[in-house]
């Protein structure tokens, strides 16, 4: 069974979501110095194997190098978010911000896969970045939404090929489509669920009956 792991990285306090199966794991988004996810993988002699990130966002990609730099990881992400890389918003300097380290990464695209021996649905959800991605485990009935919902809100889409009105499709079709009882971890701020967002997110108020 998986379990998951939460540190929060950088100045932003981006969630960086460690998720492990044995002796096994993968890290989801690290968007700082990742220093604390290293000493935690050291102490309990566990391989990381994955980096996954949800979208390219400085501030969900800036431990990115130094992580895999670490473990030998591969980092995985949405090709279709490569261009922001060579933007503020994702190759760094945004309002002061470090730039971001530079790293490879092998294109992941939506669809049916196994992470650490379990289940996954690599989800398209674009709206906050034209690439960005969702992995649902229905094992643990846990979906990584990065920045598509927050906590009684959703992702800026004000940045480089954000849209608002595809933001709430993706969500309507491919997360309030799970079960409601699927725990949304987001990139910032506290975890929360598919039925109590559908209730209570206000930007989602039209919603309430699926």
């Amino acid at each position: 069974m998986l379990s998951i792991k939460q540190f929060s990285l950088g100045m932003l306090e981006t969630n960086c979501y460690l998720l492990i199966n044995n002796n096994m794991g993968l890290a989801i988004d690290p968007g700082g110095d990742p220093a604390v996810v290293l000493k935690f993988l050291r102490d309990r002699n566990l391989r990381l194997d994955i980096i996954l990130n949800t979208h390219l966002h400085f501030d969900h990609i800036q431990g990115n190098a130094a992580l895999a730099a670490g473990t030998g990881a591969e980092i995985h992400a949405p090709a279709e978010d490569e261009f922001l890389l060579s933007t503020e918003v994702g190759g760094g300097g945004f309002m002061g911000f470090p730039t971001t380290p530079a790293f490879d990464f092998k294109p992941l695209s939506a669809g049916e896969t196994r992470f650490l021996d379990s289940f996954c649905h690599i989800l398209s959800t674009p709206g906050h970045t034209p690439g960005s991605l969702s992995f649902y485990f229905p094992e643990i009935e846990a979906v990584f939404v990065g920045d598509l919902i927050f906590f009684r809100s959703v992702g800026r889409t004000d940045f480089p090929g954000g849209d608002a009105e595809i933001l709430k499709k993706s969500a309507r079709e491919k997360i309030f489509s799970l079960p409601d009882k699927t725990v949304i971890y987001s990139g910032h701020g506290p975890e929360t669920t598919v039925g109590d967002e559908k209730l209570y997110n206000p930007f989602f108020h039209d919603i309430k009956s699926i």
